[in-house]
């Protein structure tokens, strides 16, 4: 939400509503093969929608819901004298034409098309002099049912701040009245004049040699003891140490998607039958499925796969301004064990390191770094890596994403229709070309997954993969009570 409240050392002139480091770096580390924004697939039973569905009562009744969030009004403005980095205004033109889209597919219906279409959607830019989202209404599926893929920029939302926004949209019964309209432009700030500008970056540019100062000091110290702590094998794994496989590389601009549901009891069941916790639950039925993926691919690497984990910090931030209030850690997916149990404890034991290891680091030290980052340097610096293809010629940073995004436990009705899919589709970088993000919601859990189409170009065979994963961490008095 937009903040009014300044906090000790951070850049910001109370006037001029500026985007954290955090938020504006994905704007610079984007390119048009690493697009960074998010996306979530909604598969919708319209059944349940008072008077029947059509997409005009949806268009009307999604504007009412769009006037009472400002984040859905604000777009950049980063004009070029601004040497600070780009802020929210409000878009004084805004309309939901530009933002809403319908999508016919009557003749192509099924799970396989519907991806497809995901994947060229998700593989298109978004307009950076518009607000950033996009959400496309999808109809003509042949079970009879309507999806909905919502787009944002990373910039502007992160994976809690995302859900939230999609929740906005939503209501736990199909007949609940809009929220309270709010007046447009009450919320987002007028673009700035020149001297409010110039004012607010002056300001900016006087606090940050006393704010590196402030800084340095706690990377210092803490650098030598996480490289001490990983490498004696007492927290996450060190990055540039994961196996190389065919996931592993530079990217094209092409995606591919894919998506599957589990049960949340089911997921449950296991947390409860061997003490862990549902995301070494969640961890460990992806290594299941990516063993099953590199097996069938001839490519099975010997050491454990690393996957980068998107962790939030909102719970833990002090800093009021920014809508990404994140953090990583680096977490051991033991593709390389045969036993499914031997993996899930293996998972369970790193997790806990790994958590005890990143609780260590300042939960505001990424945001606060990343104030720090200029424009042009990463521009230059990401597509010089891309050009020259240097994923391919150093050591594996990571092999994936893996993200786990708790949502809602009730079932939830997006303008009167039953939400029976919340499958989420993040980035893919240079370098890891697939991205796994897990939503639990209603006790369902939807797992999206999204590549880079020439590393991964049917997503469908490691989706098909996941409830055998699941099934296989039942003991054997326990296996046939899960669902299929």
């Amino acid at each position: 939400m937009p903040c009014r409240a300044v906090p000790a050392g951070m850049f910001y002139a109370a006037d001029v509503q500026r985007l954290s480091g955090l938020d504006a770096s994905f704007l610079y580390l984007e390119t048009s093969q690493q697009l960074l924004h998010v996306c979530a697939l909604l598969t919708l039973d319209t059944s349940t929608v008072p008077d029947g569905y059509s997409f005009e009562r949806f268009q009307t009744q999604l504007a009412e819901r769009v006037r009472s969030a400002p984040e859905f009004r604000r777009k950049l403005h980063d004009p070029a004298l601004n040497v600070g980095h780009p802020m929210w205004v409000e878009d004084t033109e805004f309309t939901l034409d530009h933002h809403v889209h319908r999508v016919d597919v009557s003749d192509h219906g099924g799970r396989e098309d519907l991806g497809r279409l995901c994947a060229d959607l998700a593989a298109r830019p978004m307009d950076r002099h518009r607000p950033l989202w996009q959400l496309y209404v999808i109809e003509g599926m042949a079970d009879g049912s309507v999806s909905v893929l919502v787009k944002m920029h990373h910039s502007s939302v992160d994976g809690v701040s995302g859900a939230n926004l999609l929740a906005h949209l939503a209501s736990p019964e199909p007949d609940v009245s809009p929220p309270e309209s709010v007046t447009p432009g009450e919320d987002n700030e007028a673009a700035p004049g020149l001297l409010t500008m110039l004012r607010a970056d002056a300001a900016t540019l006087v606090r940050r040699p006393g704010e590196l100062a402030r800084l340095a000091p706690g990377l210092a110290s803490m650098v030598p003891k996480w490289l001490s702590r990983s490498l004696n094998r007492k927290g996450m794994p060190v990055p540039f140490t994961a196996p190389r496989t065919s996931l592993n590389g530079t990217i094209s601009g092409d995606r591919s998607v894919a998506y599957t549901q589990l049960e949340l009891d089911d997921i449950k069941a296991v947390k409860n039958a061997y003490g862990v916790t549902v995301n070494d639950v969640v961890l460990a039925v992806c290594a299941g499925a990516l063993r099953r993926l590199l097996a069938a691919r001839e490519e099975l690497p010997d050491d454990p796969l690393v996957a980068t984990v998107p962790v939030s910090v909102h719970d833990r931030s002090t800093r009021v301004a920014g809508s990404n209030k994140v953090s990583a850690l680096f977490a051991l997916l033991p593709t390389h064990l045969a036993d499914a149990t031997a993996r899930l404890h293996a998972i369970a034991e790193n997790s806990r390191l790994a958590k005890e290891h990143h609780y260590a680091i300042d939960a505001d030290m990424l945001q606060d770094w990343a104030q720090f980052a200029a424009p042009a340097v990463f521009g230059l610096a990401v597509r010089a890596y891309s050009t020259l293809r240097l994923a391919e010629k150093h050591r594996v940073v990571h092999n994936l994403l893996v993200s786990n995004v708790p949502g809602p436990p009730m079932p939830l009705y997006l303008l009167g229709a039953r939400i029976t899919g919340m499958y989420p589709l993040g980035p893919v970088l240079h370098g890891a070309g697939l991205n796994i993000t897990v939503m639990s919601h209603g006790g369902k859990v939807s797992v999206g997954i999204i590549a880079a189409r020439d590393i991964l170009p049917n997503p469908w065979l490691l989706a098909d993969f996941f409830p055998d994963a699941l099934a296989e961490l039942f003991s054997p008095e326990s296996r046939g009570t899960v669902s299929t």
